[in-house]
């Protein structure tokens, strides 16, 4: 368990605040790139750690990320049009560009210069594997976009959406790096109501993709061993298995630094999944969702899938919130739940936020009783803490300077019970941190 105050250090992230300052030291995503479709379309009023921004691409194709109101008398920038390079203010005329400065003022004598005096909050925009990335922090020490892999590719080997959240980031992120919570929150059986149930018996497949072994590997050993490799993305949190014989079943999940993680179940050859968890206020998040294959473009059916909710991903209404969400108690089916499902809520993704939201909309770590399972949770924690109390004493967060090394794979294997983490990770990857190096990147060379 956390001290209150811990607690609160952690699950902060305000302006001024240790975590909120740590995140604005990384590049962010605010938008999907579909969000804003075209040059001189529809603004976009977006919440990022607290702060009210807008967005806006202008003329020329450019996104930029400002404050959400003129600095004049406070009229909501969201009403201006989006015109020739720059949002105009309907009140009385100002109009800002993409980097916040103001280039007309109607209200003002054209020889005093004025406009050129008045410049709003602005920060810089990237655009990467379809989404919209801002930073936050100070310029002078902006790092480099980080080399995920799935942005490496090209467009068709990769499928990105979003999805809301009503919980802190901290709890969602803790959801996806937990290796041990699918026995029960993602494992579905089949049994009549009447009958006794014997998981062992009556696990059927949630995930098509995942063989039958692997399912019920997790359904007869829900006290996985975990492991974790600290690396210089972040940390590998591996679970590991027994399979009845001398192999054990790996799942290894990633977190990198600080807000993404991947998903562990992929054998070869399979698409993989990650998510990006992005705080808008204390209390909720957007968790950007995609799935890539290194090797292949994805296929219509698998674009159609994901989009019907496969994989990670939810299935989102046209502001992307989950159609089963905390407002229709997710659509839980109670006979579903007697017959086949430990939740009886639809999708993988739909079942973790059940969970996470459940915990309140910020979990109360003070009550905590963690057990052997949750090993990669408290190295998560402490990896963020630390960075964030290095950085109020002036540290910079190491990760956001290496940026290089996000280029890992995480996913899941069958290795021999000899072998610790660094043979695992090295016989699966070729790495003993994950890492596979992409476009212009060569492990060998690190």
């Amino acid at each position: 368990m956390l001290r209150a105050e811990d607690n609160k250090f952690l699950t902060e992230s305000g302006e001024g605040t240790g975590m909120g300052e740590l995140l604005r030291r990384f590049w962010i995503p605010v938008l999907l790139s579909e969000e804003l479709p075209e040059p001189d379309s529809d603004p976009k009023k977006i919440v990022v750690m607290g702060e009210e921004l807008l967005a806006f691409r202008d003329s020329r194709g450019v996104v930029g990320v400002i404050d959400q109101y003129c600095p004049h008398r406070g009229a909501n920038l969201w009403l201006g049009r989006n015109e020739e390079c720059g949002i105009r203010c309907v009140y009385h005329g100002w109009k800002f560009d993409t980097d916040g400065r103001c280039v007309d003022m109607p209200t003002s004598y054209p020889d005093l210069n004025a406009k050129d005096l008045i410049r709003i909050k602005s920060y810089p925009v990237r655009e990467w594997g379809e989404m919209i990335w801002a930073y936050m922090g100070p310029v002078e020490l902006m790092p480099e976009l980080p080399a995920l892999e799935m942005a490496l590719l090209p467009a068709s080997h990769r499928f990105v959406t979003k999805k809301w959240q009503d919980c802190n980031w901290v709890q969602a992120v803790e959801g996806s790096i937990d290796t041990a919570h699918f026995t029960f929150a993602h494992l579905s059986f089949e049994k009549e109501e009447n009958e006794i149930l014997d998981i062992k018996k009556h696990f059927i497949n949630p995930l098509t993709r995942v063989a039958t072994d692997h399912m019920r590997w997790i359904a007869e050993d829900p006290r996985p061993v975990i492991k974790i490799n600290p690396h210089d993305a972040g940390l590998t949190v591996a679970g590991g298995r027994l399979t009845g014989s001398d192999n054990i079943y790996w799942r290894i999940a990633q977190f990198l630094m600080p807000f993404h993680s991947y998903a562990p179940s992929s054998m070869p050859g399979e698409n993989m999944f990650g998510q990006t968890f992005v705080p808008v206020t204390d209390t909720n998040c957007w968790i950007y969702t995609y799935a890539w294959n290194p090797d292949r473009p994805l296929t219509e059916a698998e674009r159609e899938g994901y989009a019907n909710g496969n994989g990670v991903m939810a299935v989102v209404d046209a502001n992307y919130v989950p159609l089963r969400n905390k407002g229709n108690d997710y659509l839980i089916d109670r006979k579903l739940q007697r017959t086949r499902s430990y939740t009886g809520i639809k999708g993988v993704s739909e079942q973790d936020a059940a969970v996470q939201d459940s915990q309140g909309p910020i979990a109360d770590r003070t009550r905590e009783h963690l057990g052997p399972t949750d090993l990669g949770i408290l190295h998560f924690r402490k990896l963020l803490m630390d960075a964030a109390r290095a950085l109020q004493k002036g540290e910079a967060p190491p990760h956001a300077g290496r940026q290089d090394r996000y280029t890992v794979r995480s996913g899941a294997c069958v290795t021999s019970k000899t072998k610790d983490l660094a043979a695992v990770m090295i016989e699966r990857f070729g790495d003993p941190a994950g890492f596979v190096g992409g476009p212009g990147q060569n492990a060998a060379a690190e």
